[in-house]
């Protein structure tokens, strides 16, 4: 957690975007509005924390219990790889109830467009790439344990990190268009103005895809993926297709000063800082969950540990997320000058997305990887307000 936090100080935009304007909710949002999303958001939060906890538990008592078919496997990178792989998928199960019940409010807000078996076949997808990875992590882990008994937590950590540069590098040109369809804009108004916006910014945007998230959620998103030649910038359809140009242009700006801030190699120099760090911690705690050493019965142990230990430095994770959308939405606001179509889009996007208008504060400040919608209508506000012409002061 200290290499972490050191991680987060040293990463951090400086300085600091400025405070908010204070911002009455029911100004902006109806009692309606806001009971809406928080009868539909909360209960959803409160699933996900079960499912994490539930998952949590399940890989406890797989610790606890040694099953006798991990200890059956041979002490080799393939028994490793078969341990983790099938470790995956059984721990898959336990929540997956639970997600079947969150799906199902989604759909009864109409957040979902996706077909049940659309779904199924998406599930199948994700778990059958999971599984790949956590056999190649598994039969990885065999082998530098046997290797180095002792300090495999070194390799391990330089291992991680590498591996998170390349899968952020081919994960938009690999992995993502096995779930979505991605299309270069077209010439156009928004290709424009997207061109227009990183000129100003001073930046080389790489692509702008449009995404066909509609055929799942009618949600509107953008982000920002890549590393090197792989960097792009993508926009939801529905964000697209339902937002107007001042609103679009908003949205381009917030993701282009992600591309201008270096903030997915920013991702990755966190991650960097906070390995060693907390490579050594899961090597000494899943020595006190587990005796196994080197072998597959030891994985559980393991991934119990990574999980333990990450849980507080995702937490601070968070707390650089929350800075960087706000360094973000400032140059966003600078970019364009449409605060009103700044608060505009936020309150849309928020109805929109049946998002909690209201969190409770531990949500805002602890789990939140952006700030809440009061907080960025509250910055528009401050940009307008900075903006005013000042009344001239006679001279008496």
């Amino acid at each position: 957690m200290a290499a972490a936090e050191l991680a987060a100080r040293l990463l951090t935009p400086r300085p600091p975007a400025p405070a908010p304007d204070p911002v009455d909710l029911g100004s902006h949002f109806s009692p309606e509005e806001i009971e809406r999303g928080a009868r539909f958001a909360r209960p959803q939060l409160k699933l996900a924390l079960a499912r994490g906890a539930l998952d949590a538990g399940a890989l406890a008592a797989i610790v606890y219990r040694r099953p006798r078919a991990l200890r059956d496997l041979p002490a080799s990178p393939a028994g490793g790889a078969v341990a983790a792989a099938g470790l995956g998928l059984a721990l898959s199960l336990p929540s997956l109830p639970l997600a079947v019940v969150a799906r199902r409010r989604a759909v009864a807000v109409g957040l979902i467009t996706q077909s049940w078996r659309g779904w199924a076949v998406d599930l199948v997808k994700a778990n059958a790439i999971q599984s790949a990875f956590a056999a190649g992590a598994g039969g990885a882990v065999v082998a530098l344990t046997r290797r180095y008994p002792r300090s495999w937590w070194a390799p391990a950590a330089a291992g991680s990190v590498l591996f998170g540069a390349v899968f952020a590098a081919i994960a938009p040109v690999v992995l993502d268009p096995i779930f979505n369809d991605f299309t270069p804009l077209p010439e156009g108004e928004t290709r424009a103005d997207v061109l227009a916006l990183a000129q100003d910014a001073g930046v080389k945007v790489g692509e702008v895809y449009a995404v066909d998230a509609s055929r799942r959620t009618t949600a509107a998103n953008a982000y920002v993926t890549g590393l090197g030649p792989t960097k792009r910038v993508v926009l939801f359809d529905t964000l697209l297709d339902r937002y107007n140009r001042d609103e679009v242009r908003v949205v381009v700006a917030h993701e282009l000063a992600h591309v201008k801030g270096r903030d997915v190699p920013r991702g990755v120099v966190f991650s960097a800082i906070v390995a060693p760090a907390t490579a050594l911690a899961v090597q000494r705690l899943s020595w006190r969950l587990s005796d196994e050493r080197g072998t597959p019965a030891a994985l559980p142990a393991l991934a119990l540990a990574v999980g333990t230990v990450a849980a507080p430095i995702g937490l601070i994770g968070n707390r650089l997320s929350r800075a960087l959308e706000r360094r973000a939405d400032e140059l966003s606001l600078e970019l364009t000058g449409a605060a009103d179509a700044f608060v505009s889009f936020e309150r849309t996007i928020a109805l929109q997305n049946v998002a909690d208008l209201d969190p409770p504060r531990w949500v805002s400040t602890i789990l939140a990887t952006h700030p809440p919608t009061t907080e960025r209508i509250g910055a528009a506000l401050r940009y307008a307000r900075s903006r005013r012409p000042q009344p001239s002061t006679a001279a008496t």
